[in-house]
């Protein structure tokens, strides 16, 4: 499988010129799936909830629809993030969609920071999606601080951990070796370069450092702190079905549950 990042800075409420810049940047490559970030067509800095509601869509609105025609006319799947509305409630939300249609959306589970004030946390958990014969699984942003969320993915048999992102913290590019390495996974962290300050007291800088990492927690691909670009490289998603350390020990194997828990 050939998977990519996506990596630049959205206009906040520009959706169509964002969907149109990340569309611009993926054509003069191949992959068979490309992660773009977190809320990548809408921008990141919400100034109240009501802000978000407005830019909010179902799944039948213009990022997931838009992004369902160009996977169909470029013969690829995509993840990225959106606003995600269901009934009354507003979610933190990405979605996979592939030539032949959605196969899931996920909702962010571990909320960061003012997301906490603007968006409802995610109520699926997690889950995983075949994408060309490759075991996919999603999470968002902040997902990675928890080890749970990418261990629950590859118990479920993930082989890839997709990972749109919004990163202001210094940490998680890195971190995701481990995640990888403790799961014997890939990892595909998209995340966004910028800044935005539509708040008095805050300005946001985000990081970019857009990541591929292997099983072996070799760093596959990297972008730098600022470039807006697409990259894509091969992975053997078999190196993710053998989760032995070394000859005597398998991540999975010497799990020891029943004393994992608490007194």
């Amino acid at each position: 499988m050939r998977v990519g990042v996506v990596q630049f800075s959205p206009l906040f409420g520009g959706v169509g010129r964002n969907i149109a810049k990340a569309i611009s940047l993926v054509k003069p490559h191949q992959a068979d799936l490309w992660v773009l970030p977190e809320l990548f067509a809408t921008g990141y800095q919400f100034q109240d909830a009501a802000e978000v509601r407005a830019l909010a869509e179902d799944i039948g609105g213009p990022t997931v629809v838009t992004m369902l025609r160009k996977a169909s006319e470029l013969d690829c799947w995509f993840c990225g993030g959106f606003p995600e509305l269901s009934g009354d409630r507003v979610y933190n939300s990405a979605f996979l969609a592939g030539p032949e249609g959605l196969a899931a959306v996920y909702r962010k589970v571990h909320l960061f920071g003012r997301e906490k004030e603007l968006f409802h946390a995610g109520d699926r958990g997690f889950s995983v999606q075949a994408v060309r014969g490759v075991q996919v699984g999603m999470m968002i942003c902040f997902d990675w601080l928890f080890p749970e969320s990418a261990r629950t993915l590859m118990l479920s048999g993930a082989q890839v951990l997709l990972h749109p992102s919004n990163l202001v913290l210094p940490h998680c590019p890195d971190a995701m070796k481990t995640r990888a390495l403790e799961n014997r996974v890939f990892t595909v962290t998209a995340n966004r370069t910028g800044t935005e300050s539509r708040l008095p007291d805050e300005t946001l800088t985000y990081i970019g450092r857009s990541v591929v990492w292997s099983p072996r927690g070799e760093c596959m691909l990297r972008l730098d702190e600022e470039e807006e670009a697409a990259a894509a490289v091969e992975i053997d998603e078999h190196l993710a079905l053998d989760k032995r350390m070394t000859a005597h020990n398998d991540v999975v194997a010497d799990r020891r549950p029943a004393l994992y828990k608490l007194d």
